[in-house]
């Protein structure tokens, strides 16, 4: 198996270290593997799709737009 050395802010191996019995290389691991998963998935769907990336860019524009007319609405 392949070594990753990862460099993470003091803040977060502070809070880290409150549960000293978990085994984080276990923890990384599983996270990398599951993004991963969501990663191939999702390009897995868009390799199927007809959309350009333009039309996806201006579909999530739009949404953008929506969304913060809800809210600003609320």
């Amino acid at each position: 198996m392949a070594s990753l050395t990862l460099s993470v802010p003091e803040v977060v191996l502070r809070r880290m270290h409150r549960f000293a019995g978990v085994k984080w290389s276990h923890v990384v691991r599983a996270v990398i593997v599951q993004q991963l998963d969501e990663w191939e998935s999702a390009e897995k769907i868009a390799s199927k799709s007809a959309l350009t990336r333009k039309d996806v860019e201006e579909l999530a524009a739009a949404v953008d737009r929506d969304v913060a007319k809800h809210f600003k609405a609320a």
